[in-house]
């Protein structure tokens, strides 16, 4: 088995991947903040860590998947200000402003999470643990830094004394000393520039807690729920390249100088996907999501192979012609593993030099693009024994997601470009201008159609 490298946040560099057992691999997603519809810039993150998944899969490893439900404490500002997102969504839906009705909200949003997951072939995580259904493991985990000195209390909440912890910034290579306060950084009633909301008070709606009734730091729930599932030292952490700064920062410092072991392992980041040159966000309205591609005649697994096609670490700049270009590239493919079905070719053995390629491509801290590369060389192989092939291809879509096993022969509409193309060979035929005519039929092959002639 060839060696996984994948490149890691922490150091910056392409690492040979050494799990924590051999047994199983311990993996954390940082998931949805349920108080609406994901969009697809979201989803690109969540496809990112479905491919990892199943690279790790593909390598023979087990993997322990565990995706967090933010259903309560996550404000609209990483300077821990603003408005708990889950309470605007109850006022954008018009709902009462109770713990019971953000527990609706966020049912309602993560049931069409997971839909989403659906669709578009992500596997499920083993554990969905919800902020609001942990808030004991939050609250022991404050009383333990708490314990250790860095805590300290301010008119609205409890927050973490960034400075005590020796590496803070470690992640990001934050320059501590030239931040300054704005966007990011607002310091208030805070010791320092960098620390961080803990527990957040709330007299009239929120959990009771030694310090008072109230709400935990989004930061803290990650925190607290990985180690609760996977342990205070586990393998992979996953997450969108915007939570390296503060999120995945903050919640280094506040495990580590809780357990005084090191958190995580390897640190691995999904690129923005931008729409006009800038990052899609739903703060500033979002894009598309799921279903709405779907309305406009896209399947889910259009916009999953226009993921594939960009490596999870360059941004991948979306619209809808990209994902025109990306939903014929993956209605060609069907069409030919549909048309290799039906053949019956004995011809040579490819396997190992294929399956050798593509793990050299998707181990290589997950090289999508240059797998689907070798994928097209399979399909074009013409030599290759059919049965053989079909069943490389269906080993390969373990990592690809893109149901292959499932593309069978259905009635289709041929496209304008192919009936013309076939009525001119037709008539080329009856003329026997037969070079013309295959000349047409390779044309006809490149669109993902074969022609045979019955005389």
């Amino acid at each position: 088995m060839m060696e996984l490298k994948l490149y890691n946040t922490l150091t910056r560099r392409k690492e040979e991947f050494k799990p924590i057992s051999k047994k199983q691999i311990g993996m954390y997603s940082c998931g949805p903040t349920v108080y609406s519809c994901a969009h697809i810039g979201n989803l690109r993150t969540y496809i990112f860590s479905d491919l990892l998944k199943r690279v790790l899969m593909y390598n023979g490893y087990k993997v322990k998947h565990v995706i967090n439900v933010t259903d309560v404490g996550h404000l609209t500002s990483d300077s821990d200000e603003g408005e708990d997102k889950m309470m605007r969504g109850l006022k954008k839906e018009e709902m009462e402003i109770s713990l019971e009705s953000m527990k609706k909200l966020g049912e309602k949003y993560l049931k069409a999470f997971r839909e989403d997951f659906r669709k578009l072939n992500i596997l499920e995580p083993d554990f969905w643990p919800k902020a609001s259904g942990h808030i004991p493991e939050q609250i022991k985990l404050i009383e333990s830094l708490e314990r250790k000195k860095f805590v300290y209390r301010t008119g609205d909440g409890l927050y973490f004394d960034s400075v005590k912890f020796k590496n803070y910034g470690k992640l990001a290579k934050l320059n501590i000393e030239g931040l300054k306060e704005g966007k990011r950084i607002s310091k208030g009633e805070k010791k320092n520039k960098t620390d961080f909301a803990l527990w957040k008070f709330n007299s009239s709606l929120g959990w009771d807690s030694p310090w008072g009734k109230g709400f935990p730091g989004w930061h803290l729930e990650c925190s607290a729920m990985s180690m609760k599932y996977l342990g205070e030292h586990f393998d992979i952490h996953t997450g969108g390249e915007d939570l390296i700064s503060t999120h995945h920062t903050n919640e280094i410092a506040q495990s580590e100088s809780a357990t005084g072991k090191k958190f995580v392992n390897y640190w691995l980041h999904g690129a923005f996907l931008k729409f006009g040159g800038k990052k899609v966000s739903k703060s500033d309205g979002g894009l598309y999501t799921v279903s709405e591609l779907e309305e406009k005649g896209y399947s889910p697994i259009d916009f999953r192979y226009l993921c594939l096609m960009t490596h999870y670490r360059k941004s991948l700049n979306f619209s809808l012609e990209n994902l025109d270009a990306a939903r014929n590239a993956s209605q060609r493919m069907e069409r030919k593993i549909v048309e290799l079905r039906r053949q019956e070719h004995k011809g040579s053995d490819f396997t190992q030099e294929f399956s050798e390629r593509f793990l050299e491509a998707v181990n290589d801290d997950l090289n999508i693009p240059k797998a689907l590369d070798v994928v097209w060389r399979v399909l074009d192989e013409f030599d290759f024994d059919s049965k053989k092939k079909a069943k490389l291809l269906e080993g390969f879509d373990n990592i690809l997601g893109l149901g292959i096993k499932e593309m069978k022969s259905k009635d289709v509409e041929l496209p304008g470009e192919l009936k013309e193309l076939l009525k001119q060979r037709e008539r080329l035929r009856k003329e026997k201008k037969y070079a013309e005519a295959d000349l047409l039929r390779e044309k006809i092959r490149n669109l993902g159609y074969n022609v045979e002639d019955k005389n």
